[in-house]
């Protein structure tokens, strides 16, 4: 139990409005009595000794519910933050709405400090509840499962941004909670998602470096619209979610219709002005309704210990980060950090002393054997401790300061030699090769090769059977026809790990090239088209890999692409200087995957030589303003340039024309009053279709367009012939075959000419020869050939009567 003491805001009293000193001494010396903790209003926590003592506000203990809003003004509507009615037992809650979408945010942070990493401690979880649409899952289970694709690639768009806010040296573990309460079908909630984990992160008591927003930025009719509704956004050329802080940009992701690099940097720029308004009023909202902050005794440096590594490797490491080959750096610099842990960890100082005394057990100096020691030749040797003066550290934290070491030598050298590690120049693009139709069974296959970068791409083309279909809140029941996966097995970068469900970075990249793609696609093909891209080689952009490969594969299945697509990722080093250089910002062009992990930016770039698709930009600055991007943006369309010039050098080429082992596809449309007759009771009909004529599946739309999927031209025209007949109204003189007897009357047979469709056949028209009742002729099952003599048609229906044939 806490007791708080009597001049905090909230606190726990015996009902006396005038108890002063006395009476909060008396409390206190009962609370130490019953092993109460007690905390005065001054106490103050920090995460060098990250205590559980609450500040003053942080309980609100009885009905006492304090609310603030905030309303804060983006593009032609408001958006509402609210905080201190629910989830006060959080590190820090708001609830964010715009219109009737709402949503609710939290964050919580751990009291103890977790081992130090190079990881930052932060997890994001975003939920959309089938409740927030007024409905419930379609499936068996009722319960919400297992995250949705569309759920992990906003939790991602949250994360991205939110990351470098966290100062260096925070190991405190941080849970960021985010779930869609309300959903009115309009108002999309990504950048509410963003923006309400930054305003919790400005409440609770994480000191991160300044608030975090996002906007969605549209692009209609020649205007920038901001936030734009779920109607706008179908109607809009640019789907783009800008992030950062009052001071720059943190993230981008957008997706667009082959648009300009000026006209997209025209679009962050209205994205950025939306984010620095909500930022301040963030800042403010945060430090009027916010908790104190935990304060760093002690920030985290390792300058003192990049000091001795330097001394310990020399210029053993300059040498390193020269080798152009991947895996031989990557094994002569983790020889070089076992040097250094060897000599500085005390882990590693206790094993090199276990093996110089095994080594060296029986060879010790005369003036180290003590007199009387020595007895009837047996040499007895008590050694002398070898006192180390050296400061030894954790194995963690001499990890950490090595890679920041590491770090700093690779962007000097390129600040100052303009040359990276594979021998490139900071604008050159790896060598490039492809090759189309490797796969004999796959309907379309490329392999795509960079440098150490290799994809391999398999397209297969389907009926709507092999569509993905959707069950979502903001996507409720919808139907790709056009989807990407994306896999990336630990064997690409040869390393041994856990095979398991697709990580969030499998899912994010599978989206990213699948909207690199989106444009290209033709509107009106008819098959379904699942693209696979598989990374069997990984050192940087192996997602710009794929979307180069799944540009090739789609030719080589023969879908009809609008135009060549392909996509490079850009580097940075905001600051040469500090790195011993030159001038301005340095950008690189195709970045390896040390310069991914080491530098500033990741700026991935998809889009013909005409106009961009796609795009992704993440920082691990704290900003960079837009004279940065514009420069990297022209990089970019230079070297994509140069990837599609390559790109048409494959060989072999691409097919251009459909694989024999693709389906054949055949269409018929019908009225649509007899849509029902195809479909059936339940599906009955169609199924009885698909079953009869061998098709792989008979798709059946409202409208009436009938699509029939099938292996072979014999069964795709069978079930055409099927559906014809059920459509198709009787006429005098037609003649069925094989018609199945239904039921008997007294007075003639029912017979089926079609599924659903019966007729009457008199039992007169049985035979030539008298009958009394039709069971002397026939029984119900057999089959018979008739005739159409007579149509009858009603209200609702037409009916016949026909004649055996003979």
């Amino acid at each position: 139990m806490v007791v708080v003491d009597s001049e905090s805001t909230t606190s726990i009293s015996s009902g006396d409005p005038e108890a002063g000193p006395k009476k909060s001494s008396i409390k206190k010396a009962r609370a130490k009595k019953e092993n109460l903790v007690v905390v005065d209003s001054d106490s103050t926590t920090s995460f060098a000794e990250p205590a559980l003592q609450p500040e003053l506000g942080d309980f609100c203990i009885g009905p006492c519910r304090q609310q603030h809003c905030v309303r804060i003004p983006v593009g032609d509507r408001q958006i509402v933050l609210e905080t201190g009615s629910i989830g006060r037992q959080a590190g820090g809650a708001v609830t964010i709405s715009d219109g009737e979408t709402i949503l609710y945010t939290t964050v919580c942070t751990s009291a103890e400090a977790s081992e130090p990493s190079d990881f930052v401690p932060l997890y994001v979880h975003y939920h959309e509840r089938y409740s927030a649409a007024g409905r419930t899952s379609g499936g068996f289970n009722k319960r919400e499962g297992k995250p949705r694709d569309s759920e992990v690639f906003i939790s991602r768009l949250v994360d991205r941004p939110l990351r470098p806010m966290i100062p260096k040296g925070y190991f405190h573990e941080i849970q960021v909670l985010s779930w869609v309460l309300s959903f009115d079908g309009l108002h999309l909630p990504e950048p509410l998602a963003i923006t309400a984990a930054g305003a919790a992160l400005a409440l609770s008591d994480v000191p991160v470096l300044k608030p975090v927003a996002g906007v969605r930025v549209g692009y209609i009719n020649g205007k920038y619209v901001l936030n734009p509704t779920a109607s706008e956004v179908t109607k809009s050329s640019l789907d783009m979610i800008v992030a950062g802080t009052s001071d720059g940009l943190l993230m981008i992701e957008g997706y667009c219709n082959l648009l300009s690099e000026d006209e997209l940097v025209k679009a962050v720029e209205t994205g950025q002005r939306a984010v620095k308004i909500i930022c301040k009023e963030l800042e403010e909202f945060g430090e009027k309704f916010g908790r104190k902050k935990r304060i760093l005794k002690a920030p985290f440096s390792t300058s003192g210990l990049e000091e001795r590594i330097k001394e310990i490797m020399g210029d053993d490491l300059y040498l390193a980060l020269h080798i152009s080959g991947k895996q031989p750096r990557a094994a002569v610099i983790t020889a070089l950090e076992k040097k250094v842990w060897s000599k500085l960890t005390e882990e590693g100082v206790a094993l090199s002393k276990t093996r110089e005394q095994l080594e060296y057990a029986h060879v010790w100096d005369e003036d180290e054997i003590k007199d009387g020691e020595i007895d009837q030749g047996d040499v007895h040797i008590t050694p002398t401790p070898r006192t180390s003066f050296t400061k030894l550290f954790d194995a963690a934290t001499v990890k950490l300061a090595f890679k920041e070491y590491t770090s700093k030598t690779l962007k000097s050298i390129i600040a100052k030699e303009k040359v990276r590690s594979d021998g490139r120049g900071i604008s050159d693009v790896r060598p490039i090769s492809c090759s189309c139709n490797l796969l004999p069974r796959a309907h379309g296959s490329a392999i795509f090769t960079r440098g150490e970068t290799q994809a391999l791409v398999a397209v297969i083309l389907g009926g709507d059977n092999m569509a993905q279909r959707i069950d979502g809140v903001t996507d409720a029941d919808e139907v790709k026809r056009f989807y990407v996966q994306y896999v990336f097995p630990h064997s690409c970068v040869g390393e041994v790990g856990r095979i398991g469900p697709a990580s969030r970075r499998e899912i994010g990249h599978g989206r990213l090239i699948e909207r690199s793609l989106e444009p290209i696609f033709p509107s009106k093909f008819p098959y379904t088209v699942r693209v696979e891209s598989t990374i069997t080689e990984s050192n940087g952009s192996s997602s710009m890999a794929s979307v180069c490969g799944a540009y090739l594969a789609l030719c080589d299945a023969g879908v009809p692409v609008k135009c060549p697509i392909a996509g490079v990722a850009m580097g940075l080093i905001l600051d040469p200087k500090e790195y011993g250089g030159s001038g301005g910002p340095v950008i690189l062009t195709d970045i390896l995957g040390s310069e991914d992990a080491c530098g500033d930016m990741d700026l991935k770039v998809a889009g013909s030589k005409d106009g961009i698709t796609a795009f992704q930009m993440d920082l691990k600055v704290q900003g960079i303003n837009l004279s940065i991007l514009k420069r990297a943006l022209s990089k970019a369309k230079t070297a994509r340039c140069h990837i599609l010039k390559e790109m048409t050098m494959c060989s072999p080429p691409p097919s251009t024309k459909l694989s024999k082992h693709v389906d054949l596809i055949d269409f018929v449309k019908i009225g649509r009053e007899k849509v029902n007759m195809v479909v059936g009771t339940g599906g009955k009909t169609v199924r009885q279709i698909i079953d009869d004529s061998g098709v792989e599946s008979v798709d059946v739309s409202s409208d009436g367009s009938i699509r029939i999927v099938g292996k072979d031209r014999d069964k795709v025209d069978k079930a055409m012939e099927k559906i014809r007949s059920i459509t198709t109204d009787p006429t005098v003189g037609t003649v069925y075959r094989n018609c199945p007897v239904k039921s008997l009357t007294s007075f003639g047979c029912f017979l089926e000419i079609s599924p659903g469709r019966e007729g009457l056949c008199h039992i007169s028209e049985l035979t030539t020869n008298r009958l009394s009742r039709p069971e002397e002729f026939v029984a119900v099952g057999e089959r018979l050939d008739v005739k159409v003599i007579e149509v009858t048609k009603g209200w609702h229906f037409s009916s016949f009567h026909s004649r055996l044939v003979l």
